[in-house]
């Protein structure tokens, strides 16, 4: 499961940068391109750390990095589609929003092995 999400969320970062490769030569574009690629990249980058951490809690801590970069893709994705820079990204807003579950559940588990 752990090398599925590693790939998902690699995949999910490609698709974001594919996506904000078309937002327009503006300050808001550019300034949207940026933190979108930022936090999709982040959100991959910190679940591979997390998925060789020593410790519980190490995994529990960058776990929690990934839920907040997740999180502020959701919200850049849907600030891009306020803004009418992007129009159809259902698909990827869902992704976004499952990752982000999948992962707020990984982390509750996890809390919960901790306090045993």
């Amino acid at each position: 499961m752990k090398n599925d999400l590693k790939t998902r969320n690699k995949k999910f970062a490609h698709q974001c940068v594919k996506l904000s490769i078309d937002f327009p030569n503006t300050d808001l574009g550019f300034h949207i391109k940026k933190q979108l690629i930022r936090c999709c990249t982040s959100v991959a980058a910190n679940y591979r750390a997390a998925s060789l951490a020593q410790t519980k809690k190490g995994f529990i801590s960058k776990l929690s990095i990934v839920i907040e970069e997740a999180d502020e893709c959701i919200f850049w994705i849907e600030f891009a589609k306020d803004e009418n820079l992007i129009i159809n990204c259902e698909n990827i807003l869902n992704e976004a929003k499952e990752l982000t579950s999948i992962f707020i559940a990984s982390r509750k588990t996890a809390q919960k092995t901790v306090k045993r």
